[in-house]
């Protein structure tokens, strides 16, 4: 038979990957196994072939499969801070780890369970007695699922698997029902971006075809501004002035020419040109 004392301690102190001591950071699986840290992300790293299986760690795929603890430390711990020489009693029951409600040593005597929320780690008795729905150290809201017990039973461990697989299989429906939804929104969105092509080509027809519409009535008013457009002297008035207007900006580009340097009638002849002892900029 197994020594009871010796299965609490080795299930309670120690990690049950690495069987070392329990040393912060420490994690707990969705089956309430206690484990190191370290020891974890070690585990998931090795890729390799030769990778041994552990019993202990199947389950765990990832890292959220993990929730870190929360533990509040025991002030009468002093075993890791004094060197046992074997010259004095020691309790093998006294826990570096307590309730922070009730007060009860995480020894493995008392149920503990931790909330998977938070992380934050409670005896069942304080869960118990002090009924509520949000957590008595940080606050956060939980539900009885997010409850798990620490190092149970057959019975705790078989609920516990139980309530782990439906939780993966609803992020699993959820996953496959959100690419569904984007998948869709993408097909959507495509067939909808090939459509605004040909309209947009319709609207930049029609638009041209107004704008010259546009035009012409523009055209049609300024002729017809002075009469009726079909009388032919009326018609000869209307080509004077454009051509009045066309001489008069010619009058002004080349009064707008005249004021550089460039121009011709800014060059000089030969016999105007001084000689090179008073040569000037206008000089070319």
């Amino acid at each position: 038979q197994v020594d009871k004392v010796a299965e609490l301690v080795a299930r309670w102190f120690y990690c049950a990957l690495s069987q070392e001591k329990l040393r912060r950071p420490i994690v707990a699986c969705e089956l309430g196994r206690l484990y190191n840290k370290d020891a974890i992300i070690e585990y998931l790293l090795d890729k390799s072939p030769d990778k041994t299986p552990m019993e202990s760690a199947a389950h765990i795929k990832s890292i959220k499969n993990v929730t870190e603890l929360q533990l509040v430390e025991n002030p009468a711990w002093s075993r890791d801070r004094e060197s046992s020489k074997g010259d004095k009693y020691e309790e093998l029951q006294a826990a570096p780890f307590l309730c922070p409600v009730v007060g009860l040593e995480m020894n493995g005597r008392h149920r503990f369970c931790f909330l998977r929320n938070c992380g934050c780690v409670f005896s069942e008795r304080a869960l118990k007695e002090i009924k509520a729905e949000v957590c008595h150290k940080c606050g956060a809201p939980f539900q009885e699922e997010d409850v798990i017990v620490i190092n149970g039973n057959k019975e705790d461990v078989e609920i516990l698997k139980k309530r782990m697989e439906e939780r993966r299989l609803k992020s699993k429906l959820e996953k496959k029902s959100k690419k569904g939804k984007t998948a869709a929104a993408a097909s959507q969105q495509e067939p909808s971006a090939d459509s605004a092509g040909p309209s947009k080509a319709k609207n930049g027809k029609d638009c041209g075809s107004s704008s010259s519409g546009e035009s012409r009535q523009i055209i049609f008013t300024k002729s017809s501004e002075n009469g009726n457009p079909s009388a032919p002297g009326k018609v000869n008035k209307a080509s004077t002035t454009t051509k009045r207007s066309i001489a008069d900006s010619e009058d002004k580009s080349e009064a707008y020419k005249s004021i550089f340097t460039t121009h011709s009638s800014a060059k000089r002849s030969k016999e105007e040109c001084s000689n090179w002892v008073t040569h000037t900029a206008y000089y070319f």
